[in-house]
């Protein structure tokens, strides 16, 4: 069973501001996005190279509000506190070719597993019923694609993953578990037993940037 970093999740109070935040600290123009209609949000991405990205996500003020509470925690008024502060780096994504048996083998709450799409995109991916976060989104989504993944699509930002560290108190822990599920050494996920949260280091056009939660 394989398990790879599929992507970041950069949340907002607007798209248009999480966009800015992100394009002023790397230096370089996000790609095209879209709708999720059952969860009311729409983003944009950035290519970090083949198979990972970069999600700036927010809350679509012209759909309806959706019928279960929207994924990351966005509907949560702890949440959007939090983001009244500005974007914020919130959560990451990997991807499995067998979406189950990676939920098995990662062990951990089971969240219900929603078949989506938008446009030329399939997924499967798992989403808690209440929308919360494990481990504050240092434990990630474990997401399925069929077909088309987004960064065969997404123009060549010039920007890759040098690595994401995991600060939290079991961070040793939770690698172990993802590894145990087939998480690639090829991935550079690192621990950090010190501060909460995640560290994503990105190296752009013009030198490594960093985003800390």
């Amino acid at each position: 069973m394989d398990l790879r970093f599929d992507h970041v999740v950069i949340a907002s109070r607007t798209l248009d501001e999480g966009v800015e935040w992100v394009e002023r600290r790397l230096g370089v123009v996000l790609g095209s996005g879209g709708k999720h209609d059952v969860m009311g949000t729409h983003n944009r991405l950035l290519s970090l190279g083949p198979g990972r990205f970069v999600e700036v996500i927010a809350i679509d003020p012209e759909a309806p509000a959706p019928l279960q509470p929207r994924w990351f925690e966005l509907d949560t008024p702890a949440m959007r506190q939090r983001l009244e502060d500005g974007p914020a780096l919130i959560h990451w994504v990997v991807r499995s070719s067998d979406i189950e048996a990676a939920l098995d083998a990662a062990g951990g709450a089971r969240p219900e597993v929603l078949a989506l799409s938008r446009g030329a995109f399939r997924w499967k991916i798992g989403v808690p019923a209440d929308g919360r976060l494990e481990q504050s989104g240092v434990m990630p989504t474990i997401i399925q694609w069929f077909a088309q993944h987004p960064s065969d699509v997404l123009a060549d930002s010039g920007c890759r993953l040098e690595s994401l560290v995991l600060h939290h108190p079991d961070a040793s822990a939770i690698l172990h578990r993802l590894r145990y599920a087939g998480l690639s050494i090829e991935d550079p996920v690192q621990p950090s037993q010190e501060g909460a949260g995640l560290e994503v280091r990105i190296r752009t056009p013009r030198g490594v940037v960093e985003i800390r939660e």
